[in-house]
């Protein structure tokens, strides 16, 4: 019998902006769109272009950042699925570091925050549970 994968997509709301993520619960990973959050670090109109730029930037000091983000299939404000490109957190944290911001900081505790409630809901997690279970009892 096979195990149905199951994903799950879901809006996440930073600072009152919203982050498109998806769950894909066989790797047991959220990805986040890559646009959503060059747009709500830079504040910029043109988050599409800023990728692109940090992109090739990336690319000539030889960093291989960028091909460890893929594509899913996320919804836009349309209503319509397109795919977008989109980056687990390790890769999310990494990129945030290749941009300046005053909302970097403030963006990485987030994610720290959605990764922590995903372990310690999880039925998977048990060892994650427990550690985060002691960390907590020394913060």
């Amino acid at each position: 019998m096979k195990k149905e994968i199951k994903k799950v997509s879901k809006l996440a709301i930073f600072e009152g902006k919203q982050i498109r993520r998806h769950w894909d619960e066989r790797k047991e990973l959220w990805y986040f769109a890559v646009m959503d959050v060059i747009q709500v670090l830079t504040q910029t109109d043109r988050p599409r272009k800023y990728w692109n730029d940090l992109k090739s930037k990336l690319k000539k000091e030889g960093s291989e950042l960028s091909e460890k983000i893929g594509q899913l299939k996320m919804q836009a404000s349309d209503g319509k699925y397109y795919f977008t490109d989109a980056a687990d957190t390790e890769v999310m944290l990494r990129l945030i570091q290749s941009i300046p911001s005053p909302n970097a900081e403030p963006f990485k505790l987030w994610l720290a925050r959605v990764g922590k409630k995903v372990i310690s809901r999880s039925k998977y997690f048990p060892q994650g549970r427990k550690r985060l279970n002691k960390y907590d009892k020394h913060t």
